[in-house]
């Protein structure tokens, strides 16, 4: 029997899309990796009988980056990176170990169907999918196809079976045009933005930001805001004059009549005008005119509308608003969420779709009177030949949803009833009115029929006063006519809604990608989000704004950027060349690069203006081990030191907090050592400015603080401080934190994994003798008479905190607390299988111990009894079945959490 391979994009897309082709049938197991499961059954495939597989990647399997060395800022020339920097692909996520996944499943398959997202992300998936499984598939004959692309766009029985029957190739061009996206943003983004970085984190200390970066969509996207700021300050309002009248007919309300010349900037003339005007004691009926009107329905909704929505009447952000939508796309309650389509296809079941809304009881009355009457033929929108637009796919209810979810699925389940819904009937009233010989009228709105805004009443027709009965000829008596004062405003900040309109005006982004650059100039500390969704931007978004248009404002300005997203566009539809698109457009930016870099002092010039020097921030903390004298450590992202004497400035790790640690020097340099600390519940270590940021052995990198130092003497290093290899990561090495008592730790330093152990121990040190089991360097603890835990009573003890039966119940097993920046994991008693295998030095969860596991638990927990023995002979313990489940379930949810930490590009 014939094996077909199935790819989708997502676990959970997966394994709907598994129950729907198998009827149900199909049975599930945990892949190697721990994300991803794969799901088997048996069906037909082009006319014979085969085995199906289904499964997923989470997202894109290859990213591409720089080779090692230029990876490094210190020793690279950024101008090398735009054509010498050989680039690589790389897995995007190690520890998913995706392509050994796939490369497993995919072995001696004879068919691969992909199941990607149906967009040009999705088609650049498609290939690193074939890249990693081709390889391994049986290979057939030459004429026969083996490589099939199923297009949908909701998940739905009718959608999915759709896909499955008309199965075509993937496009390589699409894919083309994402390698060449990413390969422009790489080069451009990384060389702007670690020269500007570097040049000004060196030379002023209250910029406030981790990372000055440059990115050929986010900057012209910050360049919106900062031009609206400065509309805002440059603002000079004006005093202009208005004439108000007011007339009255017998006992009725009297009439606000508008002046039909609006406005003059002369007093002078407005006061002439009044005086005419007050020649005459009546008002005058010129004319009547009543007209039937209509406001339209919607047009079927696209990425780019539902984001405005959100974002304004929502107050849900573009980036948050995408994640909800994706939820319910896979979950199967609305079609794709990714469409810049808003015209429905012929063939786009529309009375069915509206249909499965009859039951909700907030619109069910309006959806019966439609089917009822018949539907009303949709707006005629533009097709962009991608997606249908986005429409709700299945009944729901907020209980299911959640509240933003079901708020987002609310509003795009109304748009969608208000597209096949009338237009908004009303009648308008108009009169108008002289007095002496000035014209004013006055005009109403009265409904006629509700039509869409049945289903939308924030688009309904506000309510209005009646106009009167009258006709020409009729006269008002005026009860007031004067001359009323106002200035001018200027413009507000733009709202998410208003920058998200100029961006898809512009050709900035593409409809996946606008969130992630509003998303960037927010994270970057170039804007703030104001109340009402409005972004403001800070002093440095608006000083590099100012600087790009001072040295080349092409840089800004969303011109470039929309041409380049025009070639991209052509790669994608096969009309231009991959390789020449690249090289053009890099040419450009490097000439655009090395102008920036001659003519950085006029940015420079605007920086000195305001932001501080680095010799003038900060507070004196540490000695410097050159001159002796006082070092600042400066607050601002980025954290650092710097001697203003010697001119020098020290990295020092992030999202923490810094502290002098006990006025102890670095034997090497006779720097003062700092303490790093995360938190109370975090994990802290001592580190030597100097060292951290010039590594003193061959062995260390730059970044590593004493917990990670190899010096042989030193009391604070690694040698001297260094227990035992971590219980979970593979490189980690558990280290005493000297600093913890009396609740004393010992924490890894490469992973969050902090040991609890000894509580109230007077003392706690690192013995130099090791373990003869484990090897683990023994610890001797020294405890109060009062509040001691060891047997009879005694004080001292040393021995090793894996094996030693005396110290087993004072460890305990958890995660550190770090900053917001830094995943969070839920602590956990330590597990007996980890604990089991740290007592007999195998620490690592390997991949034969995920194998093993994963095999385990599928196979062989329906032959196990309660308490049975673990057949493995370093464990001579017996393990429940609820403990393996425990653990295994334990080392995926952090593999989990791992796959979804840190993926943000810098630029």
């Amino acid at each position: 029997m014939r094996t077909v391979l199935m790819v989708a994009e997502k676990p959970s897309l997966a394994q709907s899309i598994a129950k729907i082709l198998s009827k149900g049938t199909c049975t599930s197991r945990k892949g190697l990796n721990g994300a991803c499961s794969v799901h088997d059954y048996s069906g037909s495939f082009q006319g014979q009988t085969v085995r199906f597989k289904m499964t997923s990647v989470c997202g894109h399997v290859m990213s591409l980056d720089f080779i090692g060395k230029y990876n490094n800022w210190d020793k690279v020339d950024p101008a090398e990176l735009f054509s010498k920097a050989p680039t690589e692909k790389k897995e995007a996520n190690p520890k998913l170990n995706m392509v050994k996944f796939l490369q497993v499943e995919g072995r001696g398959c004879d068919y691969v169907v992909l199941w990607l997202d149906c967009d040009k992300e999705g088609e650049n998936i498609c290939f690193e999918v074939l890249d990693a499984v081709e390889p391994v598939m049986n290979k057939g004959s030459v004429r026969e196809r083996t490589v099939y692309r199923a297009k949908f766009s909701s998940i739905t029985d009718t959608d999915i079976w759709n896909a499955m029957n008309s199965l075509g190739e993937p496009n390589r061009n699409e894919a083309l045009s994402v390698d060449a996206r990413q390969e422009l943003d790489l080069r451009i983004g990384c060389a702007f933005t670690r020269f500007q970085t570097k040049y000004f984190q060196g030379k002023y200390g209250n910029l406030d930001s981790s990372l000055i970066s440059f990115g050929p969509c986010q900057t012209p996207t910050l360049g919106f805001c900062v031009e609206r700021h400065d509309k805002i300050q440059s603002f000079k309002p004006e005093t202009y004059w208005v004439i108000q009248a007011k007339v009255f007919k017998g006992k009725d309300s009297p009439l606000t009549l508008d002046w039909d010349r609006v406005r003059v900037f002369d007093r002078d003339v407005g006061q002439m005008f009044v005086n005419l005007a007050k020649t005459s004691r009546e008002a005058k009926v010129e004319s009547v005119s009543k007209k039937e009107k209509a406001k339209q329905r919607p047009q079927a909704l696209n990425t780019v509308e539902m984001l405005r929505v959100a974002s304004s009447a929502l107050g849900m952000g573009p980036q948050h608003t995408m994640q909800i939508a994706e939820r319910l796309y896979t979950q199967g309650y609305i079609s794709y969420p990714r469409t810049e389509t808003t015209h429905y296809p012929e063939n786009f079941d529309l009375k069915g779709t509206l249909k499965q809304q009859t039951n909700n009881p907030i619109w069910a009355e309006e959806v019966k009177a439609l089917l009822s009457a018949g539907l009303n033929r949709p707006r005629k929108g533009s097709d962009a030949g991608d997606h249908p637009p986005i429409t709700p796919m299945r009944a729901a209810s907020e209980a299911e949803l959640g509240s933003d979810g079901w708020r987002l699925y609310e509003y795009i389940t109304r748009h969608f009833i208000a597209t096949v819904s009338q237009d908004c009937k009303y009648l308008q009233t108009t009169i108008d009115f002289s007095i002496g010989l000035e014209s004013f009228s006055c005009s109403g709105k009265a409904l006629i029929s509700p039509g869409f805004t049945a289903v939308m009443p924030w688009q309904g027709i506000p309510l209005e006063e009646a106009m009167p009965d009258c006709e020409r000829g009729d006269t008002y008596t005026v009860d007031e006519i004067k001359l009323v004062e106002k200035q001018t405003n200027p413009p507000d900040y733009l709202t998410e809604a208003e920058l998200i309109t100029l961006m898809e005006k512009h050709g900035i982004g593409t409809d996946a990608s606008i969130p992630v650059h509003i998303n960037n100039i927010c994270q970057r500390n170039y804007v703030t989000i104001e109340n009402g969704r409005k972004l403001k931007p800070t002093n440095l978004g608006i000083v590099l704004v100012h600087g790009y248009y001072k040295t080349d404002a092409e840089l800004v300005l969303p011109t470039i950027r929309s041409a380049v997203e025009k070639q991209l566009n052509l790669i994608a539809q096969g009309k231009a060349n991959f390789q020449q698109v690249l090289q053009h457009t890099l040419d450009i930016f490097k000439r655009k690069f090395h102008y920036f870099v001659d003519s950085i002092n006029s940015m420079d010039e605007l920086m000195e203006v305001s932001f501080s020097p680095i010799a003038a921030s900060g507070k004196p903390l540490s000695r410097c081990g050159k001159c002796h004298r006082f070092m600042k450590y400066i607050q601002a992202k980025p954290s650092r030191l710097h001697c203003s004497h010697c001119d020098e400035t020290y990295s020092l790790p992030q999202n923490g907090a810094i502290k002098l640690y006990k006025e102890l020097r670095c034997p090497l340099d006779e720097f003062e050592l700092v303490l790093w600390t995360s938190g109370a519940r975090g994990k802290s270590y001592p580190l030597c400015p100097y060292c951290y940021s010039n590594p003193p052995f061959r062995d260390m990198k730059k970044g590593m603080g004493c917990n990670e130092c190899t010096h042989p003497t030193c009391q604070h290093s690694l040698n001297s401080l260094g227990i035992g290899q971590c219980v979970e990561c593979e490189s980690g090495v558990l280290v005493l934190d000297p600093t913890s008592g009396p609740k004393w730790r010992m924490a890894c330093n490469k992973c969050n994994v902090v040991v609890h152990f000894f509580e109230h121990a007077h003392k706690v040190q690192v013995a130099p003798e090791s373990c003869d089991a484990c090897d683990a360097s023994l610890v001797a603890v020294d405890f109060n008479k009062s509040r001691t835990p060891l047997p009879a009573g005694e004080t001292q003890h040393t021995g090793c905190v894996f094996c030693d039966q005396i110290f087993q119940d004072l460890v305990e097993l958890k995660h550190a607390t770090m900053s917001s920046d830094s995943p969070q994991v839920s602590k956990h008693r330590p597990s007996p299988f980890t604990v089991g295998c740290a007592a007999v030095g195998v620490v690592r969860m390997d991949e034969e111990a995920r194998k093993f596991l994963a095999r385990f638990v599928e196979d062989y927990p329906p032959t196990l009894d309660e308490d049975s023995v673990l057949p493995l002979n370093p464990l001579s313990r017996t393990v429940s079945l609820e403990e393996l489940y425990g653990e295994s379930l334990e080392m995926g949810m952090r593999m989990l959490g791992n796959s979804m930490h840190g993926q943000n590009s810098c630029c």
